[in-house]
């Protein structure tokens, strides 16, 4: 790997994300840089979406010339982010933009099937993102839009995070466990899920702050059967009439979670590394549940998260617990009944 490949995939993402950053670090390095690589250019995609400070049109189409760079389609002249990356209040996220050329080159630098396995979980990543900055243009503090029904969520989840999981589970079959003896399709279903599950958390966690920028991603129609309006969210009050109704999306969020777990454990005993890398945001997901169930979710003072310290002692505990199977697979029970498909 080059030097400017090592300094992007390692020092950048660092700063664009620890949490990750820990889940990277374990994994082997057949699959490392591919799966680095997706998340960074996720990450600057991400980036360009929610510089809301920056018109619609504009995130729109700076994403569509990022999307036509990375599918190697379009125009091939380098990427110049500089004035997006001028509104950012982050350093990180404005290096990620201003290095975003550099990003894209390293795809060139895999396989003609890793190129396609990045290409097309950003191609339906960037769909995702796309579909968000058009379905909300409208949305304000003052004018909350939110999903029609469980199907746009389901959508939803599965273009920013379930497809995630597929490509997760893709690259790790081609480069790891060709030929292990396994239920391939479940597994790829399993990692739907499981990415979906992780999209779950950060929706019920960041409710507050989405409504304060007009997005609501809990559907209008369970709303209206709670006879509640996105803007009644907005008051902590609700929080009483509202728990029902949201502690059936984190029954849903936790069934996807248990999959995810199970996915988990379903993947080769020697593949040490990436139990390890699947474990972590699945044990994390499900903390983040315990405490989105005992706190109130509306209140926009207090942003309920795992800590620091917790993820360290979840980190630790489970790779201590890594040889010993049923003290492993008991760290997290699965729920008797689990949400859905």
């Amino acid at each position: 790997m080059s030097n400017v490949s090592s300094d992007l995939l390692t020092g950048l993402l660092k700063d664009v994300s620890r949490t990750f950053y820990k889940t990277l670090r374990v994994l082997p390095s057949a699959i490392r840089p591919q799966i680095g690589l997706a998340y960074l250019l996720a990450r600057t995609t991400d980036t360009i979406a929610d510089t809301d400070i920056v018109s619609r049109e504009n995130r729109l189409d700076a994403l569509t010339l990022l999307r036509e760079r990375i599918l190697n389609t379009g125009k091939t002249s380098p990427l110049q982010f500089e004035r997006l990356a001028e509104k950012q209040t982050s350093g990180a996220e404005k290096t990620l933009l201003l290095r975003s050329e550099e990003s894209v080159k390293i795809l060139s630098t895999f396989s003609e099937a890793d190129q396609e396995r990045v290409r097309d979980v950003l191609k339906t990543i960037i769909s995702g993102q796309e579909l968000d900055l058009n379905r909300f243009a409208a949305g304000t503090a003052t004018n909350i839009v939110a999903l029609t029904n469980d199907a746009e969520l389901d959508d939803y989840t599965y273009r920013v995070a379930g497809c995630v999981g597929e490509f997760w589970t893709k690259m790790c079959r081609a480069h790891l466990f060709p030929n292990a003896p396994l239920d391939y399709d479940l597994l790829i279903r399993n990692g739907v899920r499981f990415g979906k599950g992780l999209q779950y958390v950060n929706i019920l966690r960041d409710l507050p702050k989405d409504l304060r920028q007009g997005r609501c991603y809990l559907p209008k129609d369970t709303l209206q059967a709670a006879a509640l309006k996105p803007s009644d969210l907005l008051l902590p009050e609700v929080e009483a009439r509202f728990r029902p109704l949201y502690n059936n999306y984190l029954d849903r969020c936790e069934a996807h979670l248990a999959v995810g777990w199970s996915y988990t454990n379903s993947l080769p005993r020697n593949q040490l590394r990436v139990r390890l890398a699947c474990a972590w945001p699945v044990l994390i997901g499900v903390k983040t549940v315990e405490k989105l169930r005992r706190e109130n979710p509306l209140d926009a003072t207090k942003r309920i998260k795992v800590g620091r310290d917790e993820i360290r002692s979840i980190i630790v505990n489970s790779i201590a617990l890594l040889p010993f199977r049923r003290h492993w697979e008991g760290q997290y029970h699965l729920p008797e009944a689990p949400f859905g498909k």
